[in-house]
């Protein structure tokens, strides 16, 4: 298994600028695009700032990228076969959510993540995340509450929900015990 990234690691802050850079983007133009400040943006490509799962998910919908996209180039796994101990696992250091990343490349237009959401987190998505993507989401073990564009859907174990029209999503645990989710992504 990767190690799990518990800050703003090299991998992921040169994953960053490279993205940055290749487009020949600026700090303020990459910080205008994503509504992140330019502050955080040099921060995280320092590697001294430990971005949020919605700090990453506006980064990567500039880059045109979802979330796991850029956790994956950031990676650099490709292929067909992904072994579990070579998929990339991240934890987002405001909520504790930790994210596997079972597969993912750039010549596919899937993506499954594993998802373990802790007693009482909430993880808020903003609209833009959702832009370029179709997603289904499948509870495997707990309880999951989802708010998208202002419903709310309690789901349980084997419960599966697939999204409509991007629309700002919060994912919450509202129990005592975590809760494991699949998402299946698929790309427009």
């Amino acid at each position: 298994m990767s190690i799990i990234k518990d800050s703003a690691s090299a991998w992921l802050a040169e994953r960053v600028k490279l993205e940055r850079e290749r487009r020949g983007w600026t700090l303020a133009e990459l910080a205008a695009r994503s509504g992140v400040s330019k502050a955080m943006i040099s921060k995280i490509e320092r590697a001294e700032a430990s971005p949020t799962a919605v700090t990453l998910v506006r980064l990567a919908a500039a880059f045109d990228l979802t979330l796991a996209g850029l956790i994956a180039r950031a990676e650099a796994s490709a292929g067909p076969l992904i072994r579990a101990a070579d998929q990339p696992v991240w934890r987002d250091p405001s909520s504790g959510y930790l994210r596997r990343q079972l597969f993912e490349r750039p010549d596919h237009p899937l993506e499954l993540a594993a998802i373990e959401l802790p007693p009482g987190a909430r993880v808020g998505l903003p609209a833009s995340s959702y832009a370029r993507i179709r997603q289904a989401v499948w509870v495997i073990a707990g309880a999951l509450v989802i708010e998208e564009g202002g419903v709310r859907r309690e789901l349980a174990a084997g419960d599966c929900l697939a999204f409509g029209d991007p629309a700002d999503t919060t994912f919450a645990n509202e129990t005592r015990e975590p809760t494991t989710y699949l998402v299946a992504i698929a790309r427009n």
